[in-house]
Protein backbone atom coordinates (compact mmCIF):
# COMPACT_ATOMS: atom_id res chain seq x y z
CA UNK A 1 0.00 0.00 0.00
CA UNK A 2 2.88 2.38 0.80
CA UNK A 3 4.28 1.71 -2.64
CA UNK A 4 1.10 2.94 -4.35
CA UNK A 5 0.91 6.02 -2.11
CA UNK A 6 4.52 6.86 -2.94
CA UNK A 7 3.92 6.29 -6.65
CA UNK A 8 0.79 8.47 -6.55
CA UNK A 9 2.64 11.30 -4.75
CA UNK A 10 5.53 11.05 -7.22
CA UNK A 11 3.21 11.29 -10.26
CA UNK A 12 1.35 14.26 -8.76
CA UNK A 13 4.65 16.01 -8.10
CA UNK A 14 5.81 15.48 -11.72
CA UNK A 15 2.50 16.78 -13.03
CA UNK A 16 2.64 19.84 -10.76
CA UNK A 17 6.18 20.73 -11.87
CA UNK A 18 5.23 20.28 -15.52
CA UNK A 19 2.30 22.67 -15.18
CA UNK A 20 4.39 25.20 -13.25
CA UNK A 21 7.14 25.03 -15.87
CA UNK A 22 4.67 25.59 -18.71
CA UNK A 23 3.21 28.61 -16.91
CA UNK A 24 6.59 30.23 -16.28
CA UNK A 25 7.73 30.05 -19.90
CA UNK A 26 7.66 33.54 -21.30
CA UNK A 27 5.26 34.11 -24.14
CA UNK A 28 6.26 36.73 -26.71
CA UNK A 29 5.02 40.18 -25.72
CA UNK A 30 3.43 40.80 -29.09
CA UNK A 31 2.79 38.04 -31.60
CA UNK A 32 4.46 38.61 -34.94
CA UNK A 33 1.05 38.85 -36.58
CA UNK A 34 0.20 41.90 -34.48
CA UNK A 35 3.45 43.73 -35.15
CA UNK A 36 3.42 46.73 -37.45
CA UNK A 37 5.76 46.35 -40.43
CA UNK A 38 7.65 49.63 -40.74
CA UNK A 39 8.36 48.87 -44.41
CA UNK A 40 4.72 48.65 -45.46
CA UNK A 41 2.59 50.28 -42.75
CA UNK A 42 0.44 53.24 -43.65
CA UNK A 43 0.83 56.62 -42.00
CA UNK A 44 -2.22 55.90 -39.86
CA UNK A 45 -0.88 52.52 -38.76
CA UNK A 46 2.43 54.07 -37.71
CA UNK A 47 0.59 56.80 -35.80
CA UNK A 48 -1.11 54.16 -33.63
CA UNK A 49 2.27 53.58 -31.96
CA UNK A 50 2.93 55.55 -28.77
CA UNK A 51 5.14 58.55 -29.51
CA UNK A 52 4.74 58.40 -33.30
CA UNK A 53 2.86 61.37 -34.66
CA UNK A 54 2.41 62.78 -38.15
CA UNK A 55 5.96 64.09 -38.49
CA UNK A 56 7.68 60.89 -37.35
CA UNK A 57 5.33 58.68 -39.36
CA UNK A 58 6.13 60.70 -42.50
CA UNK A 59 9.87 60.51 -41.75
CA UNK A 60 9.68 56.72 -41.36
CA UNK A 61 7.83 56.38 -44.66
CA UNK A 62 10.38 58.57 -46.48
CA UNK A 63 13.32 56.59 -45.02
CA UNK A 64 12.09 53.20 -46.26
CA UNK A 65 13.22 50.48 -46.79
CA UNK A 66 14.63 49.20 -43.50
CA UNK A 67 16.63 45.98 -43.14
CA UNK A 68 16.19 45.86 -39.36
CA UNK A 69 13.99 47.83 -37.01
CA UNK A 70 16.96 49.20 -35.07
CA UNK A 71 17.62 51.44 -38.07
CA UNK A 72 14.89 53.71 -36.68
CA UNK A 73 17.39 54.77 -34.01
CA UNK A 74 20.53 54.41 -36.14
CA UNK A 75 19.11 56.81 -38.74
CA UNK A 76 17.96 59.13 -35.92
CA UNK A 77 14.28 58.93 -36.85
CA UNK A 78 13.26 58.26 -33.25
CA UNK A 79 15.12 58.54 -29.92
CA UNK A 80 16.34 55.36 -28.24
CA UNK A 81 13.94 55.80 -25.30
CA UNK A 82 10.98 55.77 -27.70
CA UNK A 83 12.41 52.78 -29.55
CA UNK A 84 12.53 50.81 -26.30
CA UNK A 85 8.80 51.48 -25.82
CA UNK A 86 7.74 50.36 -29.30
CA UNK A 87 10.39 47.75 -30.21
CA UNK A 88 8.11 44.81 -29.43
CA UNK A 89 5.30 46.31 -31.51
CA UNK A 90 7.21 46.83 -34.79
CA UNK A 91 9.04 44.67 -37.31
CA UNK A 92 11.06 45.30 -40.45
CA UNK A 93 9.98 42.60 -42.84
CA UNK A 94 11.69 42.33 -46.18
CA UNK A 95 9.68 43.39 -49.18
CA UNK A 96 8.53 40.45 -51.27
CA UNK A 97 10.91 39.82 -54.12
CA UNK A 98 9.33 39.77 -57.55
CA UNK A 99 10.31 36.79 -59.68
CA UNK A 100 12.94 37.51 -62.30
CA UNK A 101 11.44 38.24 -65.69
CA UNK A 102 11.73 35.42 -68.20
CA UNK A 103 13.77 36.09 -71.28
CA UNK A 104 11.71 36.46 -74.40
CA UNK A 105 11.61 33.31 -76.44
CA UNK A 106 12.07 33.76 -80.16
CA UNK A 107 9.01 33.01 -82.27
CA UNK A 108 9.74 30.16 -84.67
CA UNK A 109 9.63 31.19 -88.33
CA UNK A 110 6.77 29.82 -90.38
CA UNK A 111 7.50 28.24 -93.71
Amino acid sequence: MRYFAFLWAFLCMILAFGVADAQTRAAPATPAANQIDINSASRGDLMTLDGIGEVRADAIIRARPFKVKTELVERRLIPEALYEKIADKVAARAAPVAPAPRPATPVPARR
